[in-house]
């Protein structure tokens, strides 16, 4: 059987059902912890260093699963989840993938469809961690430049040429050019293109 890389977190308050998914997961290879109910999860606060999901049931005793995702779409927590549930329907199905669930199973279900989906779930996770570095580590360059020098790049980011922005600002051409000088050599990029691709990923908005 094929091994897995990452952390599965498992949330039933069936006993028998958790115990046969933690076996089966550390059959795979992964780090694999049990939660009795989603209330006991969220007092967990859980975190992982790396690659990670939650194999959710949908209905359980006091909070629901649909219930804990809701919550933690609401507090930003973007670790996938993969559904299990005895008695959903559709409807409930396609709630849970909008909502950004990776699959949704119907138990009994098939080992090797579990599988895939933990797979796919851990890879997306991977690739979410992944680019929020990139994404902090563009904030964090971001934070290099001062005020109105980021105020020149959302400026420089539309296409606008150094007199069309002095203009837009009141100030003189050659004031532009030297703190979009300053912009280009404290982030080390030179071209408009990779500035747009910058900005984007650092969260700052062209002007207007």
């Amino acid at each position: 059987m094929a091994r897995i890389k990452g952390s599965v977190f498992v949330v039933d308050d069936d006993a028998s059902m958790r115990k046969s998914l933690m076996r089966l997961l550390k059959s795979l290879g992964v780090e694999a912890t049990g939660f009795v109910s989603a209330e006991a999860f969220l007092e967990a606060e859980v975190e992982s260093d790396g690659p990670s999901c939650m194999i959710l049931d949908i209905r359980m005793p006091g909070m629901t699963g649909m219930e804990l995702q809701e919550k933690l779409v609401m507090r930003q927590y973007s670790m996938p989840i993969i559904f299990i549930t005895g008695h959903g329907d559709l409807p409930m199905g396609v709630q849970a993938m909008k909502q950004g669930a990776v699959d949704f199973l119907r138990k009994p279900f098939d080992e090797d469809d579990l599988r895939d989906a933990i797979a796919t779930a851990l890879e997306k996770d991977k690739k979410l961690r992944a680019d929020m570095a990139v994404h902090q580590q563009a904030e964090a360059t971001a934070g290099l430049l001062t005020p109105r020098e980021r105020e020149i790049l959302s400026f420089v980011i539309t296409g606008m040429l150094n007199k069309q922005i002095a203009d837009e600002l009141e100030i003189s051409e050659k004031t532009v050019k030297a703190h979009r000088g300053q912009v280009t050599e404290k982030l080390g990029i030179y071209s408009v293109a990779e500035l747009v691709r910058f900005a984007a990923t650092a969260d700052i908005a062209p002007a207007g």
